[in-house]
């Protein structure tokens, strides 16, 4: 069974009230591959998926969340990019994809970071996760106490690298979560993630995401491979305003997983649009308080409100507002104060906390009793 047009949630929660499938839309396209999910940027809904539930082992995707963590710690000042770090014994006999470092040749973050990302190099993980994890079994606890964090619920780390374990496993719908996740958390080393190839120690090796040859609006994310997971690829578009993140897992070759999320991302470039429904603290409605320094409250969102539609859809959308009555003084800025909630077609699609855009205080007595009036004789 496939999911349509799903929330997804991010940072701002609202609640779905459609069963998805109700919405006229282009039937979505079947998959060679175990799951899929396709998430939009903007809106953080779902707009097709298959399977995203469902448990797989994550293989070099892992390697997002030893990104994420090294990322952090930069921000933090707990590392520098031009840090060196030495060459553990572990991480030089480190399986697998390689960078190929070596003991006795330190190495700066930086370098590290481009060998995780563009070569997947387990090597390069592994002195990431021992640089700033001390270890890589702390560098995993750090992982899993991410993963938490970003409301990563169906996700077990056991390593930094993604090589196999019975105990390490995540979803579809996890992965989109922590790549949407770098995306947004920083701008500013996720360009890392279109670098087409990268050479260290005389040896050039090319990124395995055939994407960024063959669409110029895919600018990153990873691929990932092992036995049991398949060939595995999470690949971000950015075509105008838009950014679609699409998810494939499990596809039978290199190639079919490429060709799979491309089939993915037009899909929803397509058929679906991404509505700008309310600016950030944009005022929605001006909203009476009572006993109050000010007899009115400003209301609206604190973000940006995007609902991605199937095209031609968003003329239709209706809104209506429920507040809390009466609105008694004091309120706080950011304070829920009401529901938006949105139809299509007379049904309903989504609900959104309405928020109080200032703060409003407590009048003095005689402003008090001159409301209590107000509302005694309303």
């Amino acid at each position: 069974m496939k999911k349509l047009f799903t929330l997804f949630l991010l940072a701002v929660s609202f609640t779905a009230l459609a069963a998805p499938a109700d919405l006229p839309m282009a039937p979505p396209p079947q998959l060679a591959a175990k799951a899929w999910l396709l998430l939009d940027m903007q809106s953080g809904q779902s707009l097709v998926e298959h399977n995203a539930d469902r448990r797989i082992e994550p293989a070099s995707l892992t390697k997002l969340m030893s990104a994420y963590l090294t990322f952090s710690a930069l921000r933090q000042g707990r590392i520098k990019l031009t840090d060196t770090v030495p060459v553990s014994e572990k991480a030089w006999q480190a399986e697998g994809s390689r960078m190929f470092i070596e003991p006795n040749k330190p190495v700066i973050v930086a370098d590290l970071l481009r060998g995780m990302i563009v070569q997947s190099g387990n090597d390069a993980t592994i002195a990431l996760a021992e640089a700033v994890g001390g270890s890589e079994s702390g560098f995993v606890s750090m992982m899993n106490k991410e993963a938490q964090r970003l409301g990563m619920s169906n996700t077990h780390f056991v390593n930094a690298t993604g090589l196999p374990d019975p105990q390490l496993y995540t979803t579809a719908r996890d992965l989109a979560r922590l790549a949407a996740a770098i995306v947004r958390d920083f701008p500013d080393y996720y360009p890392l993630y279109s670098i087409k190839e990268y050479t260290y120690n005389g040896i050039t090796q090319a990124n395995r995401n055939r994407l960024l040859w063959t669409d110029p609006t895919v600018d990153g994310m990873k691929t990932g491979h092992t036995q049991n997971a398949g060939y595995c690829l999470i690949a971000s578009s950015h075509r105008g305003p838009r950014r679609l993140l699409s998810v494939v897992l499990g596809a039978d070759s290199d190639s079919a997983r490429a060709m799979e999320s491309q089939r993915l991302l037009n899909y929803g470039f397509q058929f679906f649009d991404s509505v700008r429904l309310y600016a950030k603290n944009q005022t929605v409605a001006n909203l009476k308080v009572w006993k109050g320094t000010s007899n009115t409250i400003k209301t609206g969102f604190t973000r940006d409100i995007y609902l991605s539609l199937p095209r031609g859809q968003a003329k239709d959308i209706k809104a209506t507002m429920t507040t809390r009555q009466p609105l008694l003084a004091p309120l706080v800025a950011g304070q829920q104060v009401g529901t938006v909630t949105l139809t299509l077609n007379n049904k309903p699609l989504a609900q959104y906390p309405l928020l109080a855009l200032e703060s409003v205080g407590v009048a003095n007595m005689f402003g008090r009793a001159w409301d209590s009036l107000r509302l005694l004789f309303k």
